[in-house]
């Protein structure tokens, strides 16, 4: 009776919910995290200038974080940077929206029907570990040097994690949560699209943060190989002339969009991920 007493309260226990982090505790972590952040970027721009004035010696090769937010000052006061950074936002949104559609309803229909994923695994598998970059000259002579060519860059640097990620996801789904949505005669479009579809949202949202990045390289590619404006052509013309503080505006720029970017979608991945344990 004893055992049986308690192994009743533990039962009990465990599902009594667990008490949450208070606030204090909370706010300390946070506030740590920022401090740790804040000493880790100021620690790396000291180095970085110390780096460049006393070992280099030679802003043609590396220009100091000084010298290049005062560059950075003087494109924004004079729009060349916003305007390149605009060009550059367009062909990273068209091609990273268009990679994520298409990337989304190809994983999604090889887990739905096996006839499709047996004839497209070995054509993603090959193509995701091409050197796509060697295409980027071949797609700018078939779109030409407007913004279809840098957004066909973009789409083709996307698609294919997106398209591993939504197959993961959607394969990981509990089986449990399919068998009782078929028990209660659900048709299989209802539940891919309110059982499977929503359990495999975070594998979704997690590729869509890792393509941010090759979505940005797929934008500086495109441009490096043919292009009118865009931070990639700022990256050309600067490098052409050693104007190095005008070189790392443009690539500060791309890592902070970057940073934004992922940093967004991270939250995103938390909200939707709320029933895991994240560390």
């Amino acid at each position: 009776m004893t055992q049986l007493t308690q192994t009743t309260a533990g039962l009990v226990a465990d599902d009594l919910p667990r008490p949450r982090r208070r606030a204090a505790d909370r706010g300390g972590f946070f506030a740590s995290r920022r401090v740790t952040e804040f000493l880790s970027i100021f620690g790396g721009l000291a180095l970085w200038e110390l780096a460049a004035r006393f070992l280099v010696h030679n802003t043609a090769f590396l220009a100091p974080p000084s010298l290049v937010a005062i560059r950075f000052w003087q494109m924004l006061a004079d729009g060349s940077l916003a305007y390149n950074g605009w060009v550059s936002l367009q062909e990273l949104i068209g091609g990273f929206v268009l990679g994520v559609a298409v990337g989304i309803a190809i994983g999604a229909a090889m887990v739905q029907w096996k006839p499709v994923d047996h004839a497209l695994e070995v054509w993603i598998s090959a193509l995701y570990a091409a050197p796509i970059i060697a295409l980027a000259p071949v797609l700018i002579i078939w779109f030409g040097f407007g913004l279809w060519s840098k957004v066909a860059v973009v789409f083709i640097m996307v698609v294919f994690p997106m398209i591993i990620s939504t197959q993961a996801g959607l394969e990981s789904v509990d089986r449990r949560l399919l068998l009782v949505a078929r028990s209660f005669c659900a048709s299989r479009w209802k539940t891919f699209r309110t059982v499977a579809l929503p359990s495999a949202a975070p594998f979704i949202v997690s590729g869509m943060r890792q393509s941010v990045g090759r979505g940005l390289v797929g934008v500086v590619v495109g441009e490096l190989f043919g292009a009118k404006a865009g931070l990639g052509n700022i990256i050309t013309t600067a490098s052409s002339v050693f104007d190095m503080p005008t070189l790392f505006v443009a690539v500060v720029t791309l890592a902070l969009a970057g940073v934004i970017l992922t940093g967004i979608l991270r939250s995103f991945e938390l909200r939707l991920a709320a029933w895991r344990d994240v560390a």
